[in-house]
């Protein structure tokens, strides 16, 4: 377990990045879990899909599968909504137009 989450003693579930496609789709209106995430400490680039998911009630964090840093930050809380992406070098996603 990473050490921000023994450091805060959260009772935490870890599932792949599929989980994250509901929270972070009310914010970016996209399927988040398609777009190719390029690492900030690894350089390895992969589908968010593919990342690892930390969950609680207010949120998700996303790590990369590689070298485990978080790549994205959810936070949903009192009626406000909070995302990082501190994480990223860059992040592409497909235009939903047809």
């Amino acid at each position: 377990m990473p050490e921000h989450a023994r450091q805060a003693n959260i009772p935490m579930s870890r599932v792949d990045g599929n989980a994250a496609a509901g929270p972070l789709g009310e914010i970016l209106r996209i399927d988040i879990t398609t777009a190719v995430a390029t690492c900030r400490h690894c350089g390895d680039a992969a589908a968010l899909s593919e990342a690892i998911v930390e969950r609680d009630a207010e949120g998700v964090i996303m790590l990369c599968r590689s070298c485990g840093h978080t790549l994205v930050t959810y936070i949903s809380r009192a009626g406000r909504q909070y995302l990082e992406f501190a994480g990223l070098k860059s992040l592409t996603a497909a235009s939903s137009r047809s």
